[in-house]
């Protein structure tokens, strides 16, 4: 009996002897590995063109109206007519006018061929000389009202200042209208602006100019290469600069921009049309290198400082490198600085690794499981 437990008691510790040997052969194996996917950093130079939707509108435009108040009498052209410079584009009733302008003359008439008689009597002795510059004061005042009197009957005529088309018709035929009402909207379509609206983060890095104001002028528009597309039409059009706006829009935070082209003459752009302008701004950002990883790529450390796992293809360990981030566009991240090109960065599987951890690559097709006991 005793040498029956005696036995059984020797299996037991041989048992558990076999079970720490084993125990210790497991913990001193080769350390667990991780399998993480790839993504190779591929360092470029950022482009330079740029598409933005423009709107056109005609080079030269004017609201019209008539300097003096009166009842439209005639309108003689139509919305869509082409004008010529000085071309009479609508008159006023002249009856009033006409009767003020015959009063101012009377007087103006009366007070000159006294003035006229006041020079010869005042040399003789006959009046005073206060008498004599109250009749010149007169002569004068007379002679303004009458100018003015024909300046008015000149204003009845509302004419182009210049050559273009009438967009817009804002009265009717024996309407009373007031001074600086507007009564036609003229436009030269012979030449059509283009405006864009340049974002604040595209501006920011554009090349600031040392040169002087008038020399800045002449150049700008050198520097600035670009072109219009129309919808449905292949052929682009080269524009020129003819402004560029150093005040952002108060609400959208854009810079305006304005383009001038020749119109076309195989089709038709009016005023109030779309087009895209494709802007290549090479002479005038610094050149720059951008790139971009997945957006799983990049972790926060304990500072929430941005980082990434870089693998070292030789000995298949990572090791975590801060990397300042910029803007995220379709998955992925801007990164500013910390990367040079042709790094191998863990794309999947960033959150379960640590320093110096062995990984393995995941083919294409797999994906980064969690395992037991790993993060959320």
């Amino acid at each position: 009996m005793v040498n029956k437990y005696s036995r059984g008691i020797s299996v037991i510790i041989a048992l558990g002897l076999m079970v720490a040997c084993s125990a210790k052969e497991e913990a001193t194996g080769p350390p667990p590995t991780r399998p993480v996917k790839i993504f190779v950093v591929e360092g470029s130079t950022g482009t330079t063109v740029r598409n933005f939707p423009g709107r056109v509108d005609a080079s030269q435009r004017a609201d019209l109206a008539f300097r003096v108040s009166g009842q439209v009498q005639e309108i003689l052209v139509k919305e869509g007519d082409a004008v010529a410079l000085n071309q009479t584009l609508a008159r006023l009733d002249p009856t009033d006018f006409k009767i003020t302008l015959d009063d101012r003359q009377a007087t103006y008439d009366n007070a000159r061929r006294n003035f006229e008689r006041g020079k010869e009597l005042v040399v003789k002795g006959n009046i005073s000389r206060q008498d004599y510059d109250r009749m010149e004061a007169q002569y004068r005042t007379s002679l303004a009202a009458l100018s003015q009197a024909k300046q008015n009957m000149e204003y009845t005529e509302l004419q182009a200042p210049f050559a273009g088309r009438v967009a817009q018709r804002m009265v009717e035929k024996f309407e009373d209208v007031l001074g600086k009402q507007t009564v036609f909207s003229l436009q030269n379509v012979d030449a059509l602006d283009i405006s864009i609206n340049l974002p604040e983060s595209l501006v920011r890095s554009l090349r600031v100019s040392t040169a002087p104001p008038e020399e800045l002028n002449k150049t700008r528009g050198a520097q600035v290469v670009a072109n219009a597309v129309f919808e449905g039409r292949d052929t682009r059009f080269v524009l020129s600069v003819k402004e560029i706006a150093t005040a952002a829009d108060p609400q959208t935070q854009t810079f305006r921009t304005t383009f001038t082209m020749p119109a076309p003459t195989d089709f038709v752009v009016l005023p109030g049309m779309t087009a895209t302008v494709v802007v290549d701004f090479s002479r005038m950002m610094e050149p720059q290198v951008v790139t971009w990883v997945p957006v799983r790529a990049v972790q926060a450390d304990s500072g929430l400082t941005p980082r990434v796992w870089i693998l070292n293809p030789s000995t298949l360990t990572v090791s975590s490198r801060e990397v300042e981030i910029g803007r995220m566009a379709k998955g992925e991240i801007e990164i500013l600085s910390g990367l040079e090109g042709g790094e191998e960065v863990v794309a999947i599987g960033a959150p379960y690794l640590a320093e110096g951890l062995k990984v393995t690559r995941m083919i294409q097709t797999e994906q980064a499981v969690p395992r037991a006991g790993d993060p959320e």
